[in-house]
């Protein structure tokens, strides 16, 4: 069965590979007669499989008579949704699934040779093994060897060759392509001794008293001695280019259980040439390796690695490929001088070139921005601009740094099936992909970034590779010889059963030494080769080999394996460049997460894990109270030391804020979330309480614009989430950047962004996030955001009021002290002579406050600092936590829970002092408020 996909969703299957017993009526038949498939009832265990109503199907395809160029039946539908036009027929009374069709109508092909079928539940779960049937009245059936096989035999030996037919026949012995032998008198059974000279493609053909045909083909291969030699330094696996000759080139292939492995390619006529045999290393037999020597400098070379087995694959550390099914469709435009795949071969081919001229860096001493500072912009390249390639991205970089975000995160760019694809459908890790254009105009963008402060983080999936990887196509199951096929037993790669319930495609096995070799591989090519400044590596959760593709609940728990492996790659990534970024979509357990977060940290280091909200916050933007607390923005909550939650709103696995306000937001009298306009405008607040709150951001393209189209969106504009992946609306090209109300949003990012920059305190990790408080706030949807910093220069508060309800609300904004404020979206100042004094917010209206470093009021030069409250040894250990205030006139302590729930309040006695509190909570975080005559004081303490 080809198992070949370029979708990237793909639902978890549970292999069955079970033997059924069938029948054919008639058998045997033509290719035009009507035929009845039954498979009795017995074979198939319902439910096992979970099947209601006999709901069995059949997943056939078809093969000419050469047995070769299969084809999907059309009808099939896709796996994990079979079409009902291919669901079997239930009897009850004979317990017998049936199927009645004519092979050239269902296959919609004539010339068909062999049939191949499996029988599935609908949602591709559960499954048969593949069964194959031969097509005509006339069948052939090698015996010895076997058809569609390779047979070794040493030079001068003789192989008996036999087959039968089901009725009398004449046969013909053909070795690459020479008739060696044939019958005059018809028989049933065939039988030559044939004597090997060579490599030989065999085929045998037997003809009927009508003239019908049938042939089978097998191939006799003559065993190698294989030189042992040690791999000179300067090789190692992939293409190596010699430090001083630029007529050598050095290949390496890490290849066990292979025999023999040749170099097939277009400084050899594409012939097996034992010229060409490579050589093992002596330390690593596993290692194979060749020098090619007399090549001609700046001249284009294209090759393949084909195995004793007959594999034929590109080079695994290719840094580029040529590919037989996506080159055709590469424009000029965005690849010019795009190098034609050589006329006669299949799959995918690696290419090398000596002497090439590289690439001028203008930037080499970039200076990263500190990862606790990154605001990220998350960008498809497909759907951000209609040219969809590098030079249309460089011509956008204005509009990037205008925005004033300081890194992009690039959706995967590595070698991916098809041209237009989110990317995770990956191939080849060490490549990249030629849909977006040269490694050249690549290295440009890069360069350009650097040149305006803005670092390049790429989005990388080492969870899986497809059927299309030489990793999956060396060592795979490949029963009707297309090339493709499920992981065989032997990969030293892969897992042939998923280890967690995430997976797609072909999961890596990351304990193998071989996977983790080339990942690191991978992962210098991109850091060194392009300079870029680090990755974010895609479902972490899948790096385990402690679960299964049924438990998500082991998936999503903390697995030490898990978190070990990913401590090891964290560590190879640093050797590599040691202030490069690691970001993990992980979303699991806090415990999990604090062991990467916390790691290294001493030396600066640090993973940064994904942080999702964007569920509270779609409620605030939406005007829904419910599920609307987004405190744990704070990175303290996930029991992080530093601030390495990477917050975000949007992602492309999300969706779209501005959909959701669209489709589903509040309605209050004449005020209508659902209205556009007022959509936008709420996007500005979300914009004012997302990067207000310190550490990393992310948003994803085209948020700043108020971008509504469903993540769901079907090219025809219908929604589906079969359309998940699909081709989006280009922002620009619907002109959104030109509209005054979007673009409003796009200014107001771009300018809170700044503010954020320019201000030293939002670099602070003493801050807090107050969201839906129903204590202070009965009707919920207000927002405070307190961030502080004694020690910043200039600025040293920041108070951030949002009122996401749908009407006006007068909001305590409990300053932490009284005197001058500006309002840094219009530098204003407001006179604050109470700290509870309210401030009227329309509904969506935010504001943000810092304290005026301009010419101080005198209460202000007086009053600044005067209440100070202070938590020692937090976290707070044996249930006793000491508090120590100043200038409390008139105080009270109140504490919180983080939902806002009260749970104690006391006055003080003193003005000035310590309290010792008997803190008998739960474990976690609470807020501790001072409130007194002179402000408002709020620190977190932490129970452990």
């Amino acid at each position: 069965m080809k198992k070949f996909y370029s979708g990237v969703l793909l639902l978890m299957m549970t292999l069955l590979f079970g033997q059924i017993s069938y029948t054919i009526t008639p058998n045997p038949f033509n290719e035009t007669d009507q035929i009845t498939l039954s498979v009795p009832g017995n074979q198939i265990d319902e439910s096992a499989w979970g099947v209601v109503g006999n709901a069995i199907y059949i997943w056939s395809w078809s093969l000419d008579t050469n047995y070769n160029n299969s084809q999907d039946c059309p009808t099939n539908g896709s796996w994990n949704n079979s079409n009902e036009a291919n669901r079997l027929s239930y009897n009850a009374g004979t317990d017998t699934y049936s199927l009645t069709f004519t092979p050239t109508t269902f296959f919609n092909r004539t010339g068909i040779g062999r049939f191949g079928f499996l029988l599935k539940d609908k949602t591709g779960a559960h499954q048969t093994a593949d069964h194959f049937v031969n097509v005509g009245v006339l069948s052939l059936s090698m015996t010895n060897p076997l058809a569609n096989t390779l047979t070794s035999v040493p030079t001068g030996n003789a192989i008996n060759i036999t087959a039968t037919t089901n009725v009398n026949a004449t046969f013909q012995l053909k070795a690459n392509g020479t008739v060696v032998n044939s019958t005059s008198t018809p028989s049933t059974s065939y039988s030559y001794s044939y004597t090997v000279t060579g490599d030989a493609s065999m085929e045998l053909i037997a003809t009927d008293a009508n003239s019908n045909s049938k042939n089978a083909t097998f191939i006799l291969q003559v065993p190698r001695n294989v030189v042992s030699e040690a791999i000179p330094s300067w090789i190692k696996q992939g293409i190596n280019y010699h430090p001083t000759d630029n007529t050598k080139v050095g290949l390496a292939l890490y290849a066990p259980f292979k025999n023999f492995v040749h170099v097939i390619g277009s400084f050899n006529g594409w012939t097996v040439n034992d010229a060409y045999l490579m050589k093992r290393d002596t330390t690593n037999p596993d290692l194979y390796w060749i020098e090619l020597n007399g090549l001609t400098p700046a001249q284009l070379y294209t090759f393949q690695y084909r195995t004793n087995d007959l594999k034929k694959v590109a080079d695994p550390f290719s840094p580029q490929i040529l590919s037989s099914y996506d080159d055709q469709w590469i424009s000029a435009s965005t690849y010019p001088g795009l190098p034609a795949f050589p006329a006669g071969q299949e799959f995918e081919v690696s290419m090398f070139k000596t002497g090439q001229t590289p690439y001028n860096w203008q930037v080499t001493n970039f200076q990263r921005p500190n990862k606790e500072n990154l605001v990220i912009y998350e960008l498809l390249l497909r759907d951000f601009t209609q040219e969809k390639n590098w030079q249309s991205l460089i011509n956008k970089i204005a509009y990037l740094k205008n925005l004033n975000i300081n890194a992009i995160e690039l959706l995967p760019i590595m070698e991916f099936e098809g041209n237009l694809s989110w990317g995770y459908n990956t191939s080849f890790h060490y490549a990249i992909d030629k849909a977006y254009g040269t490694p050249e105009k690549f290295k440009e963008f890069v360069d350009l970034c650097h040149q305006n402060g803005i670092a390049v983080i790429l989005d990388i999936a080492f969870n899986h590779a497809t059927g299309r990887s030489p990793l999956v196509r060396l060592w795979n199951i490949d029963p009707d010889n297309d090339g493709y096929g499920d992981v065989a037993a032997n990969n030293p790669y892969f897992n042939q059963v998923p280890k967690h319930s995430y997976n797609v495609f072909n999961d890596f096995n990351h304990t193998s030494t071989a996977t983790r070799y080339y990942v690191e591989r991978s992962l210098q090519q991109w850091l060194t080769e392009y300079h870029i400044d680090g990755f974010r590596w895609d479902l972490t959760k899948g790096f385990t080999q402690s679960c299964s593709a049924n438990d998500e609940t082991c998936t999503n728990a903390y697995q030490q394996d898990r978190v070990d492996i990913m401590k090891y790659y964290a560590d190879k990534q640093w050797a590599i460049d040691p202030n490069s970024y690691m970001i993990f979509e992980h979303l699991g357990t806090d415990a999990e997460e604090q062991q990467w977060a916390n790691y290294r940290i001493a030396e600066g280091k640090g993973v940064m894990l994904w942080n999702k909200q964007t569920d509270p916050y779609n409620q605030n933007t939406m005007g829904y109270k419910d599920n609307s607390n987004y405190d744990r923005m704070d990175h303290e909550l996930h029991g992080f030391t530093n601030m390495h939650a990477v917050g975000f709103g949007e992602s492309h696995d999300e969706e779209r804020l501005m959909f959701k306000n669209l489709s589903y937001g509040a309605v209050n009298g004449a005020y209508d979330v659902k209205n556009l306009n007022t959509a936008l405008e709420r996007m500005k607040t979300f914009g004012a309480t997302f990067f207000t709150i310190p550490g990393p951001k992310m948003i994803w393209q085209f948020g700043e614009l108020g971008y509504e189209f469903s993540i769901n969106r079907c090219p025809d504009g219908s929604i589906n989430s079969g359309c998940r992946t699909d081709e989006k609306p280009v922002a620009f090209t619907l002109g959104y950047d030109t509209n005054t109300n979007r673009k409003a949003i796009y200014d107001t990012w771009a300018k809170i962004i700044n503010i954020r920059n320019a201000n030293q305190v939002f670099k602070s990790k003493t801050y807090s996030v107050e969201s839906n408080n129903l204590t202070n706030d009965p009707d919920g949807l207000i927002t405070r955001i307190y961030v502080y910093d004694t020690t910043a220069t200039g600025i040293k508060n920041i108070v951030v009021l949002a009122n996401y309800n749908t009407s006006a609300k007068d909001v305590v904004p409990y300053f932490p002290y009284t005197g001058q404020w500006q309002n840094l979206m219009d530098n204003t100042i407001l006179n604050v002579a109470s700290t509870t004094a309210p401030i009227t917010l329309q509904p969506g209206e935010f504001r943000i406050f810092g304290n005026y470093t301009g010419t101080l009021s005198t209460i202000d030069q007086n009053a600044e600092y005067k209440l100070s409250l202070q938590i020692a040894d937090n976290p707070v250990k044996n249930g006793l936590a000491k508090l120590i205030y100043h200038k409390a006139k008139n105080g009270e302590i109140t504490i919180y829970d983080m939902s806002g729930k009260k749970l104690d309040s006391f006055k003080l006695k003193d003005e000035n002092g310590t309290y010792e509190l008997k803190a008998h909570y739960p474990a976690g975080t609470y807020l501790v408020h001072l409130k007194s005559d002179t402000g408002v004081a709020i620190q977190k303490m932490i129970i452990k």
